[in-house]
């Protein structure tokens, strides 16, 4: 691939000078090409065991085993599903470690160096309602520790007798901890961060065996199995509902599969990437869901109940130091995928509609200031609301995906101008019409038209499942055909 531009070694820091023929309106140190590409295969595989082990990827992982399929069934559809996500991290990040640049300047080539805010903005708004809501499943673990050891305290716990907009006094004290604790790792870069994950993705694996191990001898081993629900659905009737479970693996990691760009940037080599993904996705998550789904069979015969939730299971423990290490180990946990998967990416999205104004720590804490404002407790304790997000998210995220991938391997056939992604000039490669490609533009509402209605029209609701497929087929063939449209219209030379 050849990918010119003679400013790929930027440098970085207070001392950033801008190059030449570089716009003030499109650049600063933050969105510039890297200098120094270090990250292994280690780094990205830690990346992706920060983006899975988190609370919500617990519930997830044992949602999946709940749908009425076998044990053998689930496994198959995760595997495939998990395969077909490292596919896709795979082409996005190819772009992005070759060219050094994060995922909103990437799409400059798709949309134009001012049409790329489009998806840069909807990405990072979508980015924030996750942070606010994954910050809150942290501090659910937080208050479970409190708790435990300050029992008075639970009348504040309470947000019928203590609470405000729907939080109580409790959990707005834990929110804040978390959200101060989250803010401290992103403000001192991303060296810090690459640090942080590198740490807390076997450190909850470690906590998780342990746990594991612990609810197996309690339960004993003939009481454990595999299947979280009744088997509802054998031979062919299986295949719809597998074909499900894959479509809900793909959407559950659409977002971070979208601006994984923002992380293989730092990539020395693609080998590396694609290794790091290797093991990161379709060994680590098959590792991760099999740990999860033990554990939470075991909580049956351990505690009468299912318990889905394994901060309310380290908090059924007799042990108080069993409950510091598992609810501090999902903290961690929850933070790592907080900063990696819903932190960075808006720090670079906010950056990019003002880079003058707006730095990648400011863009962070744009995103951290109105992941408050939108109460995320109660966004997540109303189900159909999280179902519809999570439908409505495919919705747009698929259409942006599948232009980038398009445009790039198809249209421009893998050959960037660099500097002209950070020129304003009229006449460079992505200036397109005052700055913005029209195609891409007409091509995303197209398709993010079609997906939502597949979640929003109740006749087309078995297809709500598959909105991140249909937006990214609909984009990426709807961007196709307009450019080639674009092309026939041009005069001959």
């Amino acid at each position: 691939m050849a990918v010119a531009g003679a400013q790929a070694g930027a440098t970085h820091g207070s001392d950033y000078v801008l190059p030449p023929g570089y716009s003030e309106r499109l650049t600063n140190a933050d969105l510039a090409p890297l200098q120094d590409q270090h990250w292994g295969a280690y780094n990205i595989f830690a990346f992706w065991m920060s983006d899975v082990h988190s609370v919500g990827g617990y519930v997830f992982a044992g949602s999946l085993f709940a749908l009425g399929l076998s044990s053998w069934q689930v496994l198959v559809a995760l595997l495939l599903g998990i395969g077909i996500v490292n596919f896709f991290c795979n082409l996005v990040a190819k772009p992005s470690q070759a060219t050094g640049t994060p995922y909103p300047v990437m799409c400059r080539i798709s949309f134009g160096v001012l049409g790329a805010n489009l998806p840069a903005i909807i990405r990072g708004l979508i980015a924030v309602a996750w942070y606010g809501i994954q910050t809150y499943l942290a501090s659910a673990a937080f208050v479970v520790v409190l708790l435990k050891f300050a029992p008075t305290l639970a009348p504040y716990a309470d947000v019928h007798r203590f609470g405000f907009v729907g939080l109580s006094y409790l959990g707005w004290a834990g929110f804040g901890v978390l959200w101060v604790l989250q803010a401290l790792v992103f403000w001192n870069g991303m060296e810090t961060i690459k640090k942080f994950i590198d740490f807390a993705g076997p450190a909850v694996y470690a906590v998780m065996f342990l746990l594991a191990g612990w609810m197996v001898y309690k339960a004993g081993w003939k009481n454990i199995g595999l299947n979280l629900g009744e088997v509802k659905y054998s031979g062919w009737h299986a295949v719809p509902v597998m074909i499900t479970a894959i479509s809900l693996v793909v959407s559950y990691f659409s977002g971070p599969m979208l601006n994984f760009g923002d992380f293989s940037r730092y990539g020395k080599s693609f080998r590396s990437v694609k290794v790091g993904n290797f093991w990161g996705l379709p060994v680590n998550f098959l590792a991760f869901s099999l740990v999860t789904v033990i554990t939470t069979s075991a909580t049956l015969p351990v505690f009468g109940q299912l318990i889905t939730d394994p901060v309310q299971t380290v908090s059924r423990i007799d042990s108080p130091t069993a409950v510091i290490l598992g609810a501090l180990t999902f903290m961690i946990a929850t933070i790592g995928i907080n900063i990696v998967a819903n932190f960075v990416s808006p720090a670079f999205d906010f950056s990019n509609v003002a880079p003058r104004h707006i730095s990648w720590r400011a863009g962070g804490m744009i995103a951290a200031v109105g992941s408050v404002f939108i109460t995320p407790w109660n966004l997540f304790n109303n189900p159909a609301v999280i179902h519809y997000t999570l439908d409505m998210l495919g919705s747009f995220i698929g259409p942006l995906y599948g232009i980038l991938i398009v445009d790039y391997y198809l249209v421009k056939r893998q050959q960037v101008v660099v500097d002209d992604m950070y020129s304003m000039e009229p006449g460079k490669r992505y200036w397109y019409s005052n700055g913005v490609n029209r195609a891409a533009v007409a091509a995303t509402v197209l398709a993010a038209v079609t997906s939502a209605t597949c979640v929003l029209v109740p006749v087309l609701e078995p297809l709500a499942n598959f909105s991140w497929f249909i937006g990214l087929f609909c984009g990426g063939l709807f961007y196709h055909l307009f450019c080639a449209k674009a092309r026939r219209a041009q005069p001959a030379v």
